[in-house]
């Protein structure tokens, strides 16, 4: 009875079951249906966007009127016009300082002073000596005359018979060594004259002073220091004559060196004031060759004003002169001339290959490039100077193109859906 019950009940159940699924399968395949037009669509929409040809996208720049300049890098040191090296002649010790750093000096004032007393003795003891011999030249003056008079007597009496000749042979001799000795006196104080002058020009040199107006830009020595100028000249102090104008002693390598000349243009900054442009003038092409680590250049000299004493001696200078320039001119960027069409090939005017010769450039007309040729003027390897063709300001030249990867591999389309 259980197990009849049992499959009664489970019976009956299955029926039911199978309608519902046999309902859910047309519905999967009307979805199916309908969604097969609009893949196909998107599938081809996209073959065809992606197979098209790209177009090119040129990149232009104006030609405008400007100033071209031409110019050469050079690396220097701010230093002043002209440095007097103070040094001392004698030996001593430093009994005074009246100069110190950034002191402003006129002509012979007084900067440190040596003690003077060694050498105050040797100009007495000079005095002494020319005093002496001042001295005997008078005696022997003297003694002079007695023998002239002498010599005069004895040669009367001579004449008469009166004297022996011995005797007045013995007298002319006597005068005679007695004017030799006058002329030994005279000789005797000339160098004694000699011996105190160069005994009072030693007593000057103990006063340290300076030989130019100017300011001093180094002290070398301290009071209480002794200084010996035995074997070499010591520097005490140096003198710049004039800070407000200053000179830039510039390395110029030797392949840009023949391009400088005396009068060029120059600017420089300093680290001091970054932000600051200084102007200067070349003012002299140095031939002396520097070697440095097998680089040889040559010394450019740059004057400039320094009315203000913002530079100071040996700051360092990034200078730039100019060495050519070309003001209100018609220029292009030099990257007009390195451009060529897609597939178009490169001809030698295609670039600009200097001054005064002829070049190529693709100006944008419609939409498409046209070839312009022009003559080519100065270069600043920014921009070129065009002398003479087809172009204007405000013409847009092309620079650069961008047709895509796609594109620039194949010259054709790909097949389309």
């Amino acid at each position: 009875m259980s197990s009849e019950a049992t499959e009664k009940t489970t019976a009956p159940a299955a029926p039911p079951s199978a309608p519902r699924t046999i309902a859910r399968k047309p519905r999967r395949w009307i979805w199916a249906a309908a969604a097969l037009p609009l893949v196909l669509l998107g599938a081809g929409f996209a073959w065809r966007t992606l197979g098209a040809k790209p177009t090119a996208r040129y990149v232009t720049a104006q030609a405008t009127r400007g100033t071209i300049a031409r110019t050469v890098a050079a690396t220097g040191t701010v230093n002043p016009i002209l440095t007097v090296i103070v040094g001392s002649y004698v030996s001593g010790v430093i009994q005074s300082l009246s100069c110190d750093f950034n002191t402003a000096v006129k002509t012979g004032q007084v900067c440190a002073k040596i003690d003077p007393r060694p050498y105050q003795t040797v100009v007495d003891e000079a005095t002494a000596n020319l005093a002496v011999a001042n001295a005997q030249l008078a005696k022997d003056e003297a003694n002079l005359a007695y023998t002239d008079q002498n010599n005069q007597r004895n040669q009367t009496l001579l004449k008469q018979d009166s004297v022996s000749k011995d005797a007045a042979d013995l007298a002319l001799n006597a005068y005679n060594q007695a004017k030799a000795q006058v002329g030994v006196d005279q000789a005797s104080i000339q160098q004694y004259e000699a011996a105190l002058q160069a005994a009072k020009v030693n007593l000057g040199y103990t006063d340290i002073v300076s030989p130019v107006d100017g300011i001093v830009v180094s002290r070398n020595v301290t009071q209480g220091q002794t200084v010996a100028s035995s074997l070499q000249t010591p520097t005490l102090f140096l003198i710049a004559t004039d800070l407000k104008t200053m000179q830039i002693d510039t390395n110029v390598s030797e392949s840009d060196v023949g391009g400088v000349k005396a009068g060029d243009a120059a600017t420089f900054t300093v680290d001091a004031y970054p932000n600051r442009a200084f102007s200067g003038t070349v003012t002299q092409v140095r031939v002396n060759p520097q070697t440095v680590q097998n680089v040889v250049t040559y010394d450019a000299v740059v004057s400039a004003a320094n009315d203000d004493l913002a530079l100071f001696p040996g700051m360092t200078a990034s200078t730039t002169i100019v060495v050519d320039q070309r003001l209100d001119v018609l220029r292009v960027p030099d990257q007009a001339f390195r451009y060529v069409p897609g597939g178009s090939p490169r001809t030698p005017a295609s670039e600009a290959a200097g001054a005064g010769q002829a070049g190529r450039v693709w100006a944008l007309g419609d939409g498409k490039p046209v070839a312009v040729d022009v003559t080519t003027g100065l270069d600043n390897d920014s921009f070129t100077e065009i002398v003479t063709g087809d172009l204007k300001p405000g013409d847009a030249v092309i620079v650069a193109e961008d047709r895509g990867a796609a594109g620039a591999a194949t010259g054709t389309p790909p097949p389309r859906f």
